[in-house]
């Protein structure tokens, strides 16, 4: 969702956005296609975004997130791992009980917001 007035749960680590919902997306994303690549071209991201994405998380906690596997006659790959996936199933809990919690105060919030103004492009 691309609302600019959304929740958005970050969990952070000192300055750091450990986990939120980009990261959350791109390790769904990792474990659908099997690779950070894969993600990246799903996400319409760069390759480069992406890795370094997964480098943050796997420096954030206490075990890797994502592991990755390099060459082969399968060409190596990518995938979540037991903690990647608790974290990314507490995470999406996180997110629907928060979400639940401040609805009606955020609703109200919305009515006394303005409208999003168009972007020049020059921002």
């Amino acid at each position: 969702m691309n609302d600019s007035k959304t929740l958005r749960v970050r969990v952070m680590q000192g300055e750091t956005i450990a986990f939120g919902p980009g990261k959350a997306d791109l390790l769904q994303a990792i474990g659908r296609t099997g690779s950070i690549s894969g993600a990246a071209r799903e996400m319409e991201m760069s390759y480069r975004r992406a890795w370094l994405l997964v480098e943050e998380m796997n420096r954030c906690f206490a075990s890797p997130l994502v592991t990755t596997a390099t060459g082969g006659s399968r060409g190596g790959g990518a995938a979540v791992t037991a903690l990647g996936q608790e974290v990314l199933t507490r995470y999406r809990r996180m997110q629907k009980k928060a979400a639940a919690s401040i609805a009606a105060d955020l609703r109200h919030l919305h009515t006394l917001m303005n409208a999003p103004q168009p972007d020049d492009g020059d921002a």
